[in-house]
């Protein structure tokens, strides 16, 4: 798999905002399903359907203690990323433009 796959199939997992909310919530510590339902207010058939896709796409790793499955962030160097999105993306609404950062051409013009 070419390196640009690699980096759209990332995006394209990390590109859900339920999906964020719970890698936030994980920052913190790891934590059991339960534990992440009650802090994202998702349903728990919701959190653990994006839990599943995380894990598939080595975002997450599991530790099993007992009954409970326990969530962390795989590589903390997502987060530290994340967070340069973040900080790009503000910078980018702070500047005021006299126009839009990426303008689609009309249709017309596409057809050609």
């Amino acid at each position: 798999m070419e390196d640009a796959e690699k980096l759209q199939l990332v995006f394209q997992t990390l590109g859900e905002a339920n999906r964020l909310r719970i890698i936030k919530f994980l920052d913190k510590k790891e934590s059991s399903v339960s534990e992440i339902v009650e802090a994202t207010r998702l349903s728990q058939p919701l959190v653990s359907h994006h839990l599943r896709i995380l894990r598939e796409n080595q975002i997450l790793a599991t530790k099993r203690e007992g009954p409970f499955v326990y969530y962390q962030v795989k590589d903390t160097r997502l987060l530290d990323a994340l967070g340069m999105f973040l900080d790009i993306f503000a910078s980018w609404k702070s500047k005021e433009t006299s126009r839009p950062l990426f303008v689609c051409p009309p249709w017309w013009k596409r057809m050609r």
